[in-house]
């Protein structure tokens, strides 16, 4: 999929506020949001570039979602395209979490409120199984099987093991970085 022009600073924004404002269930389904949004629906970029840039924001230290606004806001727009691309991300979620604590001081004791916020959490786990899917599918055609192995090398490590994420990383990166080399050769 070709990717097109991503519009003005304008318009990132108003893509990062809609993300802001619309998707929830934790980082993985954040990244799930954005790849539908800037994948399939506006087309700015292609399923290599964004799957490149989401690489590159789970190797960084912070927030998936934080990195990925300001690498893609700088990759656009240098430092005003980071800054517009953030506010718009984090001004409804932070402003929401806000009336969020000050309901939950107010509310929090009662069980019906309670019984809301589990609700809530189990629509999320959902949302993040549904992501993890959307997530893995790309990999595992048959030109990236390599890259799927070590995908699943790694949560093999972590996630069933229990190894540490640090050793796991300075095994896994390297030979992932060299399967990205081979293909692109």
């Amino acid at each position: 999929m070709a990717e097109k022009s991503a519009g003005t600073v304008a318009e990132i924004f108003a893509a990062f506020l809609k993300l802001g404002l619309t998707s929830f269930g934790g980082p993985i389904a954040h990244l799930g949001y954005f790849r539908t949004e800037f994948v399939e629906r506006r087309k700015w970029l292609s399923e290599s570039s964004y799957a490149d840039i989401v690489a590159l924001c789970q190797f960084l230290p912070g927030p998936n979602i934080v990195n990925f606004s300001i690498i893609y806001g700088t990759r656009l727009y240098g430092f005003w395209g980071a800054a517009f691309a953030l506010f718009g991300l984090l001004a409804p979620p932070v402003a929401l979490m806000i009336v969020a604590g000050m309901a939950y001081s107010a509310y929090g004791q009662f069980p019906l409120f309670r019984d809301g916020l589990t609700g809530l959490a189990a629509a999320a786990a959902g949302l993040l199984v549904y992501t993890a899917v959307q997530m893995v599918e790309p990999l595992v055609r048959k030109e990236r099987a390599l890259q799927f192995l070590v995908a699943l090398a790694t949560f093999g490590s972590v996630g069933v093991m229990q190894w540490s994420m640090l050793w796991t990383l300075l095994v896994m990166a390297p030979i992932s970085i060299g399967l990205a080399w081979r293909r692109r050769a």
